[in-house]
């Protein structure tokens, strides 16, 4: 029965010291109403860039995708070769390990195409005999980074005559994605890091405001724990708030500006709202919500060390 008692008042006490916790948190969000916005503000605006940046960076990311996907290797087969043969050419081009999808174009074909290109350019060179262009093998990779690599196994091969990919184009376009994915990663940690130092030092000025309090807490035997979940809970608030807003701004703008290009940039593939939003904003207000809790406990750090 006692023990039962025990674990009652334990209970007691923690859900007592929770609710102090709690209302002495908002109690400080009120009191230091314009270090609290000021708090928020940092963070909003923080996170207002480093969103946009994200959105920017997100549909940079997905507009090189679909061009690279677009990337095919195009091997002009050997005008020796027998058709037996280039049947077996294209078994062994369909087994390379990096290869997803091979297609066999004929010259008769590929001349087609041309046509419905050029229109009376071409005309006469479907005539037996006159066809100048070549059969050939329209290869993608699984990967399109493999693309430089799989050429170069391709022009290697018996019976390939020659390789064309866009050569200069591809790998250029290789280099500016890597380069847009180290420089936005750089971009948002940089962000980030300036938030957590921008709001420790915002409710610093909160901290240093009930510096004497901290002082007679930590003398008559208050736990640090118990002195730091109120300023927590403080900053977890802020920064879950800042965090909020730019999330609903940044929603509202992006399904805006996706409507607008829909109508005026169709050719412009822009990832959904739905499938954006989401990944952002799980991202920000998690990130607001860290920065905020980091920031309060890197404010108070000092005031514990009496």
């Amino acid at each position: 029965m006692s023990v039962m008692s025990g674990e009652g008042n334990i209970l007691i006490m923690a859900v007592r010291n929770w609710v102090y916790y709690i209302k002495e948190a908002f109690r400080s969000v009120v009191r230091n109403g314009w270090m609290s916005f000021a708090s928020v503000g940092v963070v909003t605006v923080t996170l207002f860039i480093l969103g946009s940046f994200m959105l920017l960076n997100i549909n940079v990311e997905h507009l090189t995708s679909e061009i690279k996907n677009q990337v095919e290797i195009i091997a002009y087969v050997d005008e020796v070769l027998t058709r037996d043969e280039v049947d077996d050419l294209r078994v062994s081009l369909i087994q390379m390990v990096k290869v997803e999808e091979v297609r066999f174009v004929s010259k008769e074909d590929a001349l087609v195409r041309l046509q419905e290109q050029l229109g009376e350019l071409v005309e006469g060179y479907s005539e037996e005999g006159r066809n100048p262009l070549r059969d050939s093998f329209e290869i993608r990779t699984i990967i399109p980074e493999d693309i430089p690599e799989v050429a170069a196994s391709l022009q290697a091969m018996t019976g390939i005559a020659r390789v064309d990919y866009g050569t200069d184009v591809v790998e250029k376009l290789f280099r500016f994605t890597g380069a847009v994915q180290w420089v936005g990663l750089a971009f948002m940690l940089g962000l980030a890091l300036t938030a957590m130092f921008l709001i420790a030092n915002t409710i610093k000025l909160t901290v240093n405001a009930r510096s004497r309090e901290i002082m007679i807490m930590k003398y008559v035997g208050a736990t640090e724990w118990f002195i730091r979940w109120p300023f927590l809970i403080e900053g977890l608030f802020l920064g879950a708030i800042g965090a909020l807003i730019p999330v609903l701004i940044l929603s509202y703008l992006y399904g805006e500006t996706v409507a607008w290009a829909q109508l005026n940039l169709y050719f412009l593939p822009l990832v959904s709202p739905e499938t954006i939003i989401q990944q952002m904003s799980k991202t920000l207000l998690i990130l607001g919500t860290v920065i905020g809790g980091l920031g309060s406990l890197i404010s108070i750090r000092r005031f514990l060390k009496v």
